[in-house]
């Protein structure tokens, strides 16, 4: 006899190497969206963690300094908490021009707190004093949360400004600044035996040496940071292309179906013949329903069939095998094999017949004519695996699938909403699994099918 090739649509398809650009497009759009929630994620905790952080540095910096000069302090942490706000309202993935402009302000107000004297201080410290407190490594604070939100490229850029910005300080402060008399005399007369200690201890004495090692330092840092963001993006776009196969894959097999593919290793190129149970359904008289409506409404109609009988599918552990114009077909046993794939694909049938009874309801008390379609199922073995060169798709094939289509088609003539062959009956009976699911059936003998030598008997539910 001759075959023909229902062949399911393209699930999860490993293209060869030169994979269709639509696929990259689709695939880059999904990794971008993934990196945009990531990135708006990031902001919020980012924010969150600076409103925690500079609080804590506030209380702290009390501690170091009980005076009301600090209030000056308390200013600008204020302004960096309320920038961060405004960095979390503006940032986007990708570039953004007002996002680098205030992130530069961010580092902008942090050196301008840390190296220009607190004009309310009335304490003669000299300038140079100001890079011997260690207020560098508030720097550190800055670029760690600038790790949860921003582009590697960002957090480079950040380690980069803040180097130069604290050196180019270092040179106006220098440049601008008088030392304060004395100071480095006195500095010279306790440590002359060693000018090395002379200048460490100098307080006019910015230590140039240790303010560039703070700057190479940090760069490196802010380097190293960068790079692991930018190892960490890729693993998130990675992770968003597996969970887009994992969507694809949800759009074919019910759900529990989806954690078994995604828990075993490239399981559907594993060509092999199983037992399955295929089903058709397929809307009665649809070209003439059809003839008098509008494009669109059609469109909707067809959406609105094809939703109710994939949710059965699914419901009943199927796999959504391919839509077929008005109609579906679905295999159950594919990809895995279960203990009641025949019993799940005739209660899947009776659902569908039930879920389209209800629809019906709902389009005569809207004044719409009802919908009939017709079920065909048939259990045996068919062909599973993969076919295809370049684009791969998971095929089923065989006489069981002719069979099913056949008995679908029979709808008509036994003027029935589900046809199923004996094979399938006889099966539902060994699984033990709901004997009521072959109640009310009427059995027809010597049924011709075309396609097979021999008529078969069948079983239908008007």
């Amino acid at each position: 006899m001759t075959d023909t090739a229902y062949v399911s649509a393209p699930r999860g398809s490993q293209a060869a190497a030169g994979e269709t650009p639509q696929g990259s497009a689709a695939e880059n759009r999904y990794a971008e969206a993934a990196l945009d929630a990531h990135k708006r994620r990031g902001l919020q905790l980012a924010v969150r963690a600076r409103w925690i952080a500079l609080p804590i540095i506030a209380v702290f910096i009390v501690f170091l300094n009980p005076n009301w000069s600090v209030l000056y302090y308390h200013g600008l942490l204020a302004l960096l908490c309320l920038n961060g706000w405004f960095i979390s309202r503006v940032g986007k993935v990708g570039r953004s021009r007002l996002e680098l402009f205030l992130i530069f302000l961010d580092l902008a107000i942090m050196t301008f707190g840390l190296v220009v004297p607190n004009p309310f201080d009335s304490r003669g410290i000299p300038a140079s004093m100001l890079y011997r407190f260690d207020n560098f490594q508030y720097f550190f604070i800055i670029l760690a949360a600038g790790t949860m939100a921003y582009s590697w490229r960002t957090v480079i850029a950040i380690g980069t400004w803040t180097a130069v910005m604290w050196l180019g300080a270092l040179g106006l402060v220098w440049w601008f600044s008088s030392p304060v008399p004395g100071l480095s005399e006195a500095a010279a007369a306790a440590f002359g035996y060693e000018p090395e200690l002379a200048q460490f201890f100098d307080p006019n004495s910015f230590v140039v040496q240790l303010r560039i090692q703070e700057a190479v330092i940090f760069v490196l840092v802010a380097v190293t940071l960068g790079f692991s963001v930018r190892r960490f993006n890729g693993l998130l776009r990675s992770n968003a292309g597996l969970e887009r196969e994992r969507a694809n894959l949800s759009r074919y097999f019910s759900p529990n179906v989806v954690e078994q593919l995604s828990q075993n290793d490239e399981p559907l190129k594993q060509v092999r013949s199983e037992n399955v149970a295929v089903l058709f359904i397929d809307i009665i008289g649809f070209t003439r329903l059809s003839a008098g409506m509008d494009p669109h409404a059609v469109i909707g109609l067809l959406r609105e069939f094809h939703g109710r009988m994939e949710r059965e599918v699914f419901h009943h552990h199927g796999t959504l095998d391919k839509y077929l114009g008005d109609g579906l077909m679905a295999t159950f046993g594919t990809p895995v094999a279960g203990r009641q794939d025949a019993t799940n694909a005739l209660a899947c049938a009776q659902a569908m017949r039930g879920s389209l009874a209800k629809w019906n309801r709902e389009r005569a008390k809207q004044g719409k004519e009802e919908i009939r379609a017709g079920i065909g199922i048939h259990y045996g073995e068919a062909l599973l695996g993969d076919i295809g060169a370049n684009r791969l798709e998971y095929a089923v094939l065989g006489t069981t699938v002719n069979v099913a289509a056949r008995l679908e088609n029979l709808t008509r003539k036994l003027q029935a909403r589900i046809v199923i062959s004996e094979t399938l009956a006889e099966r539902v009976t060994a699984e033990q699994a709901r004997g009521d699911l072959l109640e009310g059936a009427a059995l027809h003998r010597d049924q011709e099918v075309r396609g097979l030598d021999q008529p078969m008997t069948v079983l239908a539910w008007g």
